[in-house]
């Protein structure tokens, strides 16, 4: 009889699985099994900029002059700023209505306490351009900065294409630098699981399994909005647009398990590629859009930065009128893009908000403890906004297979299992 080595979703769940029981029986030895999941991490962004800047600069080659990318690219931006004002809306709606916060019952703390996160500052215009644009690309490639990248990488494909023939050697080399890269992408990901099992492991030991007592109301409202996200708005979406939702979700089931897992959208990135492609997605949609939805569609981390700060107000008693909630929703439309691949990132821009307020920026306490596990839902969730967005673009541009179905074998990119 053959032994039919399992799956990398059943490998993942084990090591899910194994690493809570070590955690919880192991508490002296277990923290230092942080390890595994820190060289997964590491091997992760090691492949994140060469792989960007490949895939997209194919794309835009692929796609041939200004006129096209700019029909497409906004295209996806009107989509993505639609899907951020729906996604802080229903982050507020969900808070508004259950209130998780005045569960919690807090007085104001004394002035001063550390909470270990430091205040985002205002948005400013030139701030924000000195980020977008880089300085050197080598800077924004070895800093992982996604939106730098896309940017020069935007630039380079279409002077590649611009340039005709002379053109075409170049973008011979980068898609074989892009399969190359989904191959090397393989041998990271067999290294998931351990990862798993190491993280969980450590925060089971850490802060034991009573971490989601005292808020298991938040949680479940948070984890109930995005559930009316993905199953409700994003369904919806697919059903207008004609795409095969649950099918979509079928393919895209490894890389939104691998985010949830390891709390990082950018970990599943490689693998989501991958599973688009196969879906039906066109190659220069994925190429062009996945990557810019790194920086500007993340649906799950809108949704929390809307839903945590009402949340630390409730728990104080402070109320928030309907006018300032709608501040806040417009200045976090602007002050969360690129946030992507910055550690702590949303918690950052929360505490931003919260000095705009006057909301004691010490509630952030609140979050720390189980930050992880909101990370985990948000991480997957972008996962899965970024594939719905990928699908509706590709559908809209005329790329996307009959009915959303699988690519034929072997037109999927770097032949990997999904």
């Amino acid at each position: 009889m053959t032994f039919k080595k399992p799956s990398l979703i059943t490998q993942i769940f084990s090591g899910m699985l194994l690493g809570i029981i070590v955690g919880y029986f192991w508490k002296d030895g277990a923290p230092g099994l942080q390890i595994l999941s820190d060289i997964f991490m590491r091997l992760i962004k090691m492949i994140i900029a060469p792989l960007v800047f490949s895939v997209l600069v194919v794309g835009i080659a692929k796609v041939g002059d200004f006129k096209s990318v700019g029909r497409i690219g906004v295209k996806t931006l009107l989509y993505f700023t639609t899907l951020a004002v729906i996604s802080l809306l229903l982050g507020l709606l969900i808070v508004d209505i259950f209130e998780p916060g005045k569960y919690m019952l807090l007085e104001l703390p004394k002035a001063g306490t550390e909470t270990g996160v430091e205040a985002a500052k205002g948005f400013q215009l030139k701030t924000f351009i000195e980020h977008v644009i880089p300085s050197s690309i080598a800077d924004a490639m070895a800093r992982n900065e996604i939106l730098p990248i896309v940017v020069f990488a935007i630039f380079f494909g279409v002077a590649t294409a611009a340039i005709g023939k002379k053109g075409e050697q170049v973008i011979s080399f980068f898609d074989s630098v892009s399969h190359i890269m989904f191959k090397i992408t393989n041998y990271v990901m067999a290294f998931a699981p351990f990862a798993v099992f190491g993280a969980l492991a450590a925060v089971v030991a850490h802060q034991g399994l009573g971490v989601l007592g005292g808020y298991v109301r938040l949680i479940a409202c948070f984890y109930m909005g995005l559930v009316v996200f993905i199953l409700g708005v994003l369904s919806l979406i697919c059903f207008a647009c004609k795409i095969k939702f649950f099918s979509l979700l079928k393919h895209i089931k490894e890389p939104t398990l691998l985010a949830f897992s390891t709390a990082s959208s950018e970990a599943a990135m490689p693998k989501t590629i991958e599973a688009l492609e196969k879906f039906g997605c066109g190659n220069r949609i994925v190429s062009f859009v996945l990557p810019l939805g790194y920086s500007f569609n993340l649906d799950g981390s809108m949704m929390y930065m809307t839903f945590a700060t009402v949340f630390i107000a409730q728990a104080y008693n402070i109320p928030m009128s309907i006018p300032e909630q709608i501040t806040m929703l417009l200045i976090l439309l602007v002050t969360s893009k690129g946030i992507a691949g910055i550690p702590r990132a949303s918690l950052v821009v929360i505490a931003g908000m919260l000095t705009y307020f006057k909301i004691p920026i010490e509630g952030l306490a609140l979050l720390l403890g189980i930050d992880q596990i909101l990370d985990m839902g948000r991480s997957a969730t972008n996962v899965v906004g970024n594939a719905v967005a990928t699908a509706v673009i590709s559908k809209w541009e005329g790329e996307l297979g009959d009915g959303g179905s699988s690519l034929p074998s072997g037109e999927g990119r770097g032949g990997a299992n999904a």
